[in-house]
């Protein structure tokens, strides 16, 4: 089974003049704005950074969730944060990294057994897969047994 899900984008006029607007399959983003002044100038909208950032957020936590469920733990919360680095590379930019923080509340879990089941999540999301970048973990904080 295949599941696709879609987003559209599009700018008027070009280079650091043009205007995009980005929306989602689901109607999460609506014609949200973004261009060069939203990506590099710290303007209201959007920018693809922040868009992979929040998939990759919200992805990782639901992966981890999901790790802990069958490992048979039903309470808890678990709260990440994601940074997108882009970095200019000759005439072009890349994203060198993603970076996750992560507090947590397991109860009745250990450090190391928390641990193990986080980074497994780190490395089998599909948006960690999906990047070709470092992508690092920090878990700021564990509250468990």
């Amino acid at each position: 089974m295949a599941i696709i899900k879609w987003a559209t984008a599009k700018y008027e006029g070009l280079g650091k003049d043009g205007k995009g607007h980005v929306s989602t399959e689901s109607g999460a983003l609506k014609d949200q704005p973004y261009g060069f002044n939203t990506r590099f100038e710290d303007k209201a909208g959007t920018n693809p950074e922040e868009q992979v950032a929040a998939a990759h957020a919200s992805c990782f936590t639901m992966a981890l969730s999901f790790g802990l469920a069958k490992l048979g733990f039903s309470k808890g919360s678990l709260a990440s944060k994601v940074a997108i680095t882009l970095v200019k590379e000759g005439d072009g930019f890349t994203i060198s990294k993603s970076e996750i923080w992560l507090d947590a509340k397991v109860p009745g879990m250990s450090g190391e057994d928390f641990e193990k089941a986080a980074v497994e999540a780190k490395l089998t999301c599909p948006i960690s897969r999906l990047l070709t970048c470092d992508v690092t973990l920090d878990i700021t904080s564990f509250e468990g047994s």
